[in-house]
């Protein structure tokens, strides 16, 4: 009886969805930034090392990493006939050994280690060394695995590999098998229904009754430059949080987390985002050029560290969005009021303890949520600062509307003070929503989205505009 050739699996992009040398880099970046970047200073020219001393840094959860099903169901056949399948990859044998072991394949494998990267034709030698010429099947999905394929009886080509169709003359058998990404995976990555959120920059134009064109153009392009540079700290954000998201039961089916899009293609994605939105903002002053800076940095600084650190997390949330409001003043070239910073800030931190109540309470045990630094039993702590930040923003806003600025601005006082009832009701009742976990994760996205609250909202608006004399100016009552 003919012994069956072995079936070979490259892992990175093959077997899995993923690659593994930048999963660790990524992952470094999340719990040491510093020795992370120096590992990957110091070692760009040496892959071998760099790909050594980053799996030794930084151990990599590979049980947890997306598998390409289709090549997962090919290997499961292969074994049913009877033929060894093996793992062969330019990533480091310290995690190739433990991926074969989790996925029942067998335990030689080849990989990268010492001197040696195992790419291309290092790969191509060691195969032909082990099992001759020809004397095995190969699956890949890049041009370099070109070296491989040609020493190989069969190809199997994972994706669109447009060398590979030379093969079948040379005497090779070519498999396909589907494989790639699409750009709306891409697209989901970027997340533009978080765009919602930069309606935020309308705040001062709207708080200083500036309803004009020249105002109101330069905001809509700061919108636009925000949009770029928060979805450029969203790419960023997922490819730190890349094991946290795959044990989350819904982050898990996030593009990078779950393998949708290549963490390379969502680097790619970051610098274009965020060239373009310091581009635009450039375009607009140096003032909001900087505030687009400050946010960019104070994202990342938050997507690196503070997000794991209780209660900072919150007040970096809430700064963020502040942050967003003075951003539509340098903008549009407004004033804005201290008393309206002052306001939103403590309206952000109670959405910000909301946006942890809501994932507490849909959390399925009492242990810290990946990556945060709370777990259940902190509900009620997380209760009772947003109860601070709804009484803090409506004695702010009571305080507002008796001093100077806000009597000359909304001349009818007592119809301010009516505007905090329903303002104080859409504070609770968003609370409320959060506590009993009958929100969206994000609560200024719910917010923009739920009709019933945003009924409220226009009710608040609407004595607002009512108190300042509005409604009479431009309908002419």
């Amino acid at each position: 009886m003919t012994e069956l050739k072995p079936l070979v699996l490259d892992v990175d992009g093959t077997f899995l969805n993923t690659d593994l040398l930048y999963e660790g880099f990524w992952a470094g970046l999340g719990r040491d930034p510093f020795t992370t970047l120096r590992i990957a200073a110091t070692n760009l020219s040496n892959p071998p090392q760099l790909k050594a001393e980053l799996a030794a840094a930084v151990p990599l959860r590979t049980d947890l990493m997306p598998v390409n099903p289709a090549v997962l169901e090919v290997a499961k056949a292969a074994q049913a006939e009877g033929r060894e399948v093996c793992l062969a990859s330019a990533s480091h044998r310290s995690l190739v050994e433990p991926l074969a072991a989790q996925h029942g394949l067998s335990e030689r494998v080849f990989a990268t280690e010492g001197r040696v990267n195992l790419k291309g034709a290092a790969k191509a030698g060691a195969l032909t060394h082990a099992f001759g010429e020809k004397g095995f099947l190969y699956a890949g999905n890049e041009a370099t695995d070109m070296a491989v394929w040609e020493h190989a009886e069969t190809a199997i080509v994972v994706g669109k590999v447009p060398e590979a169709e030379t093969l079948s003359t040379r005497g090779v058998g070519v498999v396909n098998i589907a494989g790639g990404w699409a750009p709306k995976a891409l697209w989901k990555a970027i997340r533009p229904h978080q765009w919602v959120k930069n309606v935020l920059l309308l705040l001062p134009l709207i708080a200083s009754h500036r309803f004009d064109l020249v105002t109101l153009v330069p905001i809509l392009f700061g919108m636009l430059a925000f949009s770029f540079a928060a979805s450029s700290i969203y790419i960023i954000n997922d490819l730190l949080d890349l094991e946290a998201d795959r044990l989350h039961p819904t982050k898990c089916r996030r593009p990078f987390a779950s393998g949708a899009v290549p963490i390379k293609v969502g680097m790619l994605a970051f610098v274009g985002l965020a060239l373009g939105a310091l581009g635009i903002a450039a375009a607009l002053n140096p003032g909001f050029l900087g505030i687009v800076a400050l946010y960019m940095l104070t994202s990342l600084a938050y997507s690196l560290k503070l997000k794991r650190m209780r209660w900072v997390d919150i007040a970096t949330l809430a700064s963020l969005y502040t942050i967003r409001v003075v951003a539509g003043a340098a903008a549009g070239q407004v004033d804005v009021s201290v008393y309206m910073l002052i306001f939103i800030f403590p309206v952000f931190v109670a959405l910000g303890c909301v946006k942890r109540l809501t994932e507490l309470t849909l959390a399925k045990n009492d242990e810290r949520l990946p990556g945060r630094g709370y777990g259940r039993p902190d509900r009620g702590d997380l209760l009772n600062v947003a109860g601070l930040g709804v009484f803090g923003a409506l004695l702010i806003f009571f305080l507002y509307s008796i001093s100077d600025q806000g009597q000359m601005l909304y001349p009818d006082t007592w119809l301010m003070w009516v505007a905090m009832l329903p303002m104080g009701w859409w504070l609770i009742r968003m609370v409320a929503l959060g506590w009993f976990g009958k929100q969206d994760y994000d609560p200024i996205v719910f917010a923009l989205k739920d009709k019933f609250g945003l009924g409220i909202l226009m009710m608040t608006l609407s004595l607002m505009f009512w108190a300042a004399g509005l409604w009479a100016e431009w309908f002419g009552a």
